[in-house]
């Protein structure tokens, strides 16, 4: 379908409908309620805005009655902070409502009433408002306040900043906004963009691990040049645009250390401490203060995710010793190159973000010294997750299934692997391959 809504053209005849995000959505639509889209750049938040704009264009909403805003566009570029967000709303339906009235005047001329009420009918139905990218706009909390307050319309932002919502102007709208998070492709989303390109889903998922989840891959040739160069150029454009240039980092070739130091750490426990250390081994001197702070800048652009440590036994969670998981594995590959050798990583990564997706809070499980890989936590519900390659050898089987014998409570116990025809089922604990797991 192609339609237009003012200035924005919609054509979304390729797009893949991502069901979840818009269902997610839909259950709060006409609520006096904001909905968020929050992710980092690149992962489909734009594409579920005009998925959504289609479905209201469908439904009988008159173009002229929905307004998006992308702050990545320069058309946007003279909305600086609040006030101008505020008077371009405004004037945007005015505009449209005094177009209504002269419509309305000129056909009363030559219809009936009963002619016109139908006329006017549309152009009373409920305003919608769009903005993309939402945090470049300064103060935007209160333009959207304002908005609830005056019921302008049903307002939908999207942002990539973790930090989005968790500044003292955020409470102007504390309490009347819904958070939905947005993720990178799960493996059951990367084979529906494949469409007829897609061979079997072990083919598929090599596919997955070395490219990742993010939609625009899907796009370009499967060519390992072309599209890690691809996922490179997002990578620079989130590190200088959100990071760099936003916090005013001078230093950049330490901040660049550091990025590459996180990224090939993945599933390893992390400390500021560590990573210090490790820079004074390699004579980069940077104090723990600034590796905290760059951590914390890097984590704020969505580019990777924190799991902290949690005491099963002691029912606590452990502080400052975090592993962390990238957002997505491809933009990892883009920088420092596909390596076999952190198989092991990797599929722990993927295991997180698939469940995060499904909606789990996700921790590290310590018993007794021992680590289980995930804990995952969900409407009182918890599951205790081992990820590993292979159980090719009893060691193997001892260590990922010994550690979850240790836990005495009645919650569900997995281990997830890459072996196809390993038992469902050992001493009470389930195991999965890996990409039957994923397709569920």
């Amino acid at each position: 379908m192609i339609e237009t809504v003012k200035n924005l053209r919609i054509d979304t005849a390729n797009f893949v409908v991502r069901e979840r995000y818009l269902n997610a959505i839909g259950a709060f639509s006409d609520q006096p309620v904001v909905k968020v889209l929050k992710g980092m750049r690149r992962v489909g938040k734009s594409v579920i805005m005009r998925l959504l704009i289609e479905q209201l264009l469908n439904s009988g909403v008159p173009g002229a009655n929905i307004m998006y805003i992308n702050k990545e566009s320069l058309e946007f570029d003279a909305l600086k902070d609040y006030r101008d967000l505020y008077r371009y709303t405004v004037d945007y339906f005015k505009a449209d409502a005094t177009a209504s009235q002269s419509t309305m005047v000129r056909q009363a001329h030559h219809d009936n009433e009963a002619h016109q009420d139908s006329v006017a009918a549309p152009h009373s139905s409920k305003r919608y408002i769009f903005i993309d990218e939402i945090q470049e706009i300064e103060g935007w909390e209160r333009a959207v306040s304002s908005f609830l307050a005056d019921g302008l319309g049903d307002v939908i932002i999207s942002g990539s900043n973790a930090n989005l919502l968790s500044s003292e102007l955020a409470t102007l709208i504390s309490g009347r906004y819904v958070e939905i998070p947005v993720y990178p492709l799960t493996f059951r989303e990367f084979l529906t963009f494949r469409k007829d390109k897609a061979g079997s889903p072990e083919e598929e998922f090599k596919n997955y691990l070395k490219y990742g989840g993010l939609p625009g891959i899907h796009q370009l040739p499967s060519n390992d040049e072309v599209i890690f160069s691809y996922l490179n150029s997002i990578l620079n454009t989130v590190l200088y645009k959100d990071v760099i240039t936003r916090h005013k980092i001078r230093d950049a070739s330490i901040f660049d250390k550091l990025v590459r130091y996180l990224f090939d750490n993945i599933g390893n426990i992390t400390t500021a401490k560590k990573i210090s250390d490790y820079f004074k081994s390699q004579r980069v001197k940077t104090s723990v203060d600034t590796v905290l702070n760059y951590i914390n800048y890097v984590e704020q652009s969505l580019l990777i995710d924190k799991a902290p440590r949690y005491d099963i036994k002691g029912r606590k969670l452990l502080e400052f010793f975090d592993k962390v998981f990238l957002n997505d594995i491809g933009l990892r590959h883009g920088l420092i190159g596909y390596r076999e050798k952190d198989i092991n990583g990797l599929l722990e990564n993927i295991v997180f973000k698939e469940l995060q997706a499904r909606g789990y809070r996700m921790s590290i499980g310590v018993i007794d010294q021992m680590e289980i890989d995930f804990v995952a936590e969900k409407h009182g519900g918890r599951k205790y997750i081992q990820v590993c390659y292979s159980l090719g050898s009893e060691a193997a089987i001892e260590r990922e299934f010994g550690n979850l014998e240790k836990i005495k409570d009645n919650y569900e116990k997995m281990v997830i692997s890459m072996d196809k025809f390993f038992p469902a089922e050992r001493n009470g604990i389930i195991h999965r391959y890996l990409i039957d797991f994923l397709l569920e």
